[in-house]
């Protein structure tokens, strides 16, 4: 008889996923056992074991917060009792996420208070979506009621990431053990080896929390600087690290092997205290210890944290998004361009810098830092155009000495039509002075040609202004 296969770390997590959805189930209508059944091939444990808790939340509002629901059980609804949802229903459903009180697991327990943000409210409307469209498909209900309910609008956050002078000081952290807490001290001194290993993992390969927690010993090649690891969907994927992670991993897989680890662990490569594979629990708790003493500014620092800055380091030396998406894992280019939100902005800074709004030569002077204080002036262009008027004559010089009128037009106008016709046409003294231009009257095709071309030709004098009075009543 063949010796039995040891469930993978993979499969023992979707075993305990399954388990958990069915036992939720006992506690739903027989809708969502159908509908969580109907999706088992096409979605993961995960996202199915989201549906069953979103549904779960939604189906205990409805029994204790809404009257029409109140009087039967959960488990007892019928597909008649969904179709009586109304639109009013879900809103206020909307309205009850943002802060409620959830029983506690034990019988002593106190309540527990849960506030729900835009993202978290948006996928429990969506669960109540993905299962209304299970129904309406199914022609047990006749219409999809929560497709009427607008779903909240998310707001982008800015991408957290350690810089570099951060990322120093964490690595330090890890090393010495400088800014902890005495009981930390005593955590730290056991296990150094495995948690700087770990964290030089997170940044220089920029894996998931679960792909991390999933390896095995037999998954890491130190010869060959590569590691299998299992992605979201179920693939596996090798990827490579450098000298540095080498040096991190082949020490503690040495210290590994002197670790005899509990039955049915024996391949886990990280353990915990208790010799046992550790848990993504465990490892988020363990980053934020060792980001609150190096980035105290950021208490948010997650392992997803440190996969973003490894991110985004990675396309600062290559500039290729592409190169950076394969090696997330991720199959959108879009997603990838989250963890990256700090070069755009340096990005936009550089491009600033090349865009010139003047030509060199109409560019104005800008004294520099040493020079004097007599800066020079840059020529404007009115006073281009006054130097470069003709000079006035004697004439001109005379009459504005005796107080004459300089103006042609008004001299034009004090003559006779008869001395006007006769008289040349006098240049302006000032050529930088303003011209008013009168539109051009259109020619008469009846009219005699005139032997005057249109530069030897003198303007007529306007006409007086004559204003006419309005004559009285008798």
């Amino acid at each position: 008889m063949s010796e039995r296969r040891a469930m993978t770390y993979r499969e023992q997590i979707d075993a305990a996923r399954i388990l958990r959805i069915r036992e939720i189930c006992r506690e739903l209508p027989q809708a969502c056992y159908d509908f969580l059944t109907h999706i088992a091939v096409t979605t993961s444990t995960f996202t199915r074991l989201a549906y069953a808790l979103d549904l779960r939340t939604f189906f205990s509002f409805l029994h204790s917060e809404r009257l029409a629901f109140a009087a039967k059980e959960i488990t007892l609804m019928t597909d008649d009792d969904l179709a009586a949802l109304s639109t009013r229903d879900i809103v206020a459903y909307t309205e009850y996420l943002t802060y409620y009180l959830k029983e506690g697991t034990e019988a002593d327990a106190m309540p527990q208070e849960v506030v729900n943000h835009e993202l978290a409210i948006k996928r429990k409307l969506c669960s109540i979506r993905a299962l209304y469209d299970f129904l309406f498909k199914e022609e047990r209900i006749s219409g999809n009621i929560a497709e009427l309910v607008p779903l909240p609008k998310v707001h982008e956050k800015p991408i957290i990431r350690l810089n570099a002078k951060e990322l120093e000081r964490l690595l330090r952290t890890v090393e010495t053990g400088d800014g902890l807490t005495p009981r930390q001290q005593a955590y730290h001194q056991r296990q150094v080896t495995r948690d700087y290993a770990m964290l030089m993992l997170f940044l220089g390969t920029g894996i998931r929390v679960s792909e991390c927690v999933g390896l095995n010993i037999e998954d890491v090649d130190l010869e060959n600087r590569a590691f299998v690891v299992t992605r979201k969907g179920g693939n596996q994927v090798m990827l490579y690290f450098n000298e540095e992670v080498a040096d991190a991993l082949s020490a503690y897989l040495t210290e590994r092997k002197g670790l005899e680890a509990v039955p049915g662990h024996e391949h886990a490569l990280f353990l915990s205290s208790q010799l046992k594979r550790i848990n993504i629990r465990s490892v988020q708790m363990l980053v934020k210890k060792y980001a609150a003493v190096a980035a105290p500014l950021k208490p948010r620092i997650s392992p997803h944290k440190l996969r973003s800055t490894f991110a985004t380091n990675l396309y600062q030396e290559t500039g290729d998004i592409y190169l950076v998406a394969d090696v997330l894992g991720h199959s959108s280019v879009d997603t990838t361009r989250k963890h990256y939100a700090d070069m755009s902005d340096r990005q936009r800074r550089e491009a600033a810098t090349h865009v010139h709004l003047l030509n060199d030569d109409t560019r104005p002077a800008v004294p520099a830092p040493e020079a004097s204080p007599a800066a020079p002036v840059t020529e404007t262009a009115p006073a281009r155009r006054r130097r470069a008027a003709p000079p006035p004559t004697d004439e001109a010089d005379a009459s504005e000495k005796a107080g004459s009128d300089p103006s042609p037009r008004k001299r034009r106008a004090s003559r006779t039509p008869a001395e006007n016709s006769a008289a040349p046409a006098q240049p302006e003294a000032d050529s930088a002075a303003p011209v008013r231009h009168r539109r051009a009257r259109r020619p008469d095709p009846e009219a005699p040609a005139s032997a005057e071309t249109p530069s030897e030709a003198v303007p007529e004098a306007p006409e007086p202004l004559v204003r006419h009075r309005r004559s009285r009543r008798p």
